[in-house]
């Protein structure tokens, strides 16, 4: 097998200011991994929080990846988990791994002519292809703004919306919520103030955002204290998600049956396989699964779409917050992300990109792969 990688900027349509930090832009890196003529790809972007740079991201793939695959005659002599069969070095990032395992399952769908929801297990062989409503996020932001944004996502489609919390004075984040209520009457609400408060504050806020329409609150307190959380999570009138404290396995087994949810993330816990043994982990416990994503183009948010039926909660808006996705497939612009039965992951590149979308000087290319 041959691969490709190359690095690009995303750059958002509009800057998303959450409790920690305010982002405009995201760097990528693709992998495509060529046999006999077809091509899988993945993506991983860069994550300050994930302390994931695309220098190191390239930098693995180029080191570890790439000669692994190349040991391999074809995908299906070779890996079938990157984390378990490729014999990476420990410290290689979840988000790499999470890309090579998409760019694998792309590869693979395509040869065999089915899409990445058939070859996974406990897949329906007779069923509709996954498709389901995501939330659209709005970041911390004046409440006129959030609810002009939210009267244009309810005229859009959309049913669901996250808001971000955390700002300095509480009352904010609580005339935020008042005013979206008003603009979108009958929306559903998933709060997320990213860790920013307390758990004394986080007792005393949560009960005040216990408003018709509002499902959830996402990782109120920072992450760290998984105990803390469960703690607060049994005594909240809204079921608590778990984000960050709940980045893979061990912590989904940890939290199982103590928090309402946990947002799965591909990135954080190391793909569609990873993310199969986490929903399997949660199973039974009363302990629901979001599916959340970065910031990222269709081709990285496109393998957890593959798994929205599995899902209570649906979060994969990373494509529709950027102001060129260069990658279309999944939708999502109505409210509704989902996928057919087009072989592979089902995404395909926007041709031409235009000029500077690419960073040509990171660009990279091994063993003869396509450009």
């Amino acid at each position: 097998m041959r691969s490709t990688v190359r690095t690009v900027s995303l750059d958002l349509a509009t800057p998303l200011r959450i409790s920690r930090s305010v982002m405009t832009r995201r760097d990528a890196v693709w992998v495509s991994i060529e046999h006999e003529g077809v091509t899988g790809h993945g993506e991983v972007v860069a994550s300050t929080h994930l302390a994931t740079t695309a220098r190191r991201a390239r930098r693995d793939l180029m080191e570890h990846v790439v000669p692994a695959l190349a040991r391999h005659p074809d995908p299906f002599s070779g890996p079938v988990d990157p984390g378990a069969d490729l014999a990476l070095p420990p410290d290689v990032p979840a988000g790499v791994l999470a890309a090579v395992d998409a760019a694998l399952l792309d590869l693979r769908g395509k040869l065999e002519g089915r899409p990445v929801h058939r070859l996974l297990p406990g897949s329906d062989p007779a069923g509709p292809p996954p498709s389901a409503a995501t939330a659209h996020t709005i970041g911390i932001t004046d409440p006129g703004d959030a609810a002009e944004r939210a009267r244009a996502l309810a005229d859009r489609g959309f049913r669901l919306l996250k808001l971000k919390l955390g700002a300095p004075d509480p009352a904010e984040d609580l005339e935020r919520v008042s005013a979206v209520r008003d603009a979108a009457p009958g929306i559903r609400l998933i709060l997320d103030p990213n860790g920013a408060w307390t758990p004394e504050l986080a007792e005393r806020l949560i009960p005040r955002f216990a408003l018709p329409g509002v499902e959830a609150v996402e990782q109120p307190i920072a992450p760290g204290d998984p105990d803390a959380l469960a703690r607060l999570a049994a005594r909240s009138p809204l079921p608590l998600i778990a984000d960050e404290d709940a980045a893979d396995h061990r912590d989904a087994v940890r939290l199982a049956g103590r928090v309402g949810g946990v947002n799965i993330k591909l990135a954080e816990c190391g793909g569609v396989r990873a993310a199969l043994r986490v929903m399997e982990a949660l199973r039974g416990s009363g302990t629901e699964v979001m599916l959340g994503c970065f910031t990222a183009s269709s081709l990285g948010i496109a393998p957890a779409v593959h798994l929205v039926d599995r899902a209570r909660w649906v979060d994969l808006d990373g494509h529709l917050l950027l102001a060129r996705d260069p990658w279309r497939g999944i939708g999502g612009a109505d409210g509704t992300v989902g996928v057919g039965d087009t072989p592979g992951l089902g995404v395909t590149p926007i041709d031409p990109p235009p000029s500077g979308d690419a960073l040509p000087d990171h660009a990279a290319r091994t063993g003869g792969g396509p450009p």
